[in-house]
């Protein structure tokens, strides 16, 4: 014969199994709790990965800068180092070039005047009539301030193909130039002269920076600043009036 509280005790029992039966029939019959059992996939992402299947690590990611910044600095620096190529020869007084004898000539010498910088050639088909226009245009003007600087060049059809005599004979004889004529020179190509890479670097052409052809010609002003370009058919007398201009005369 069972006690009080041993009744008591079953009967406790007996009310804490009944919720349980009537949730899951099956779990009536186990007097424990049901194990977890997880999924294949679940097992997948529970299940430790060995260190060598996970991915290397990439660089470090850097923070993007302020909006702008990284096209301003690039700019920023080619106009740094556009302007120190510059104010490193900032007009032509800057350079120095050979005369036909292969003396220095210091073209500070020049400050003050308006200059006519023309590359010369003696076999050219333009020679007769750019020469002859020369010698007109510096006659009328050179007590007025201005000179014309002749660069003899056989870069163009090998129409300049004498000695640095022969050439300054040729001009002066024939066309009467007083104005100076200077050392052979390259205008084109690695072995340009510096001072025609300034030019060129100044003044572009219609069609790019090369010099076209023979007689092209550079006008500079008092400051030794390049002001203006013209093509080798350009006649000397043409541009009359813009050496006027510079000159400052009527």
């Amino acid at each position: 014969m069972l006690c009080s509280s041993t009744k008591a005790l079953l009967l406790r029992c007996r009310n804490l199994r009944a919720p349980l039966a009537s949730s899951s029939p099956s779990s009536s019959a186990l007097p424990f709790p049901i194990p977890f059992s997880p999924s294949v996939a679940e097992q997948t992402l529970l299940s430790p990965r060995p260190i060598s299947s996970l991915p290397a690590p990439g660089p470090p990611i850097k923070p993007p800068p302020p909006f702008g910044c990284r096209s301003f600095v690039s700019r920023d620096r080619r106009s740094s180092r556009a302007m120190a190529s510059q104010s490193s020869k900032g007009s032509i007084y800057d350079f120095t070039v050979k005369d036909a004898r292969g003396n220095d000539v210091d073209l500070g010498s020049y400050k003050g005047k308006v200059l006519l910088i023309v590359n010369v050639a003696s076999q050219c088909g333009l020679t007769n009539s750019n020469y002859t226009e020369l010698s007109q245009v510096y006659e009328k003007y050179k007590n007025q301030g201005l000179e014309i600087l002749a660069f003899p060049c056989n870069q163009f059809g090998a129409q300049e193909p004498g000695t640095n005599e022969q050439i300054v004979e040729f001009a002066c004889t024939r066309f009467k130039a007083e104005y100076p004529i200077f050392d052979k020179v390259d205008v084109n190509g690695e072995n340009a002269d510096p001072l025609y890479k300034f030019l060129k670097s100044s003044k572009g052409g219609l069609f790019g920076d090369n010099i076209k052809w023979n007689f092209s010609k550079f006008l500079i002003d008092k400051e030794g600043n390049v002001v203006d370009r013209y093509a080798p058919t350009t006649s000397p007398l043409s541009i009359e009036k813009d050496i006027k201009k510079l000159l400052g005369v009527a």
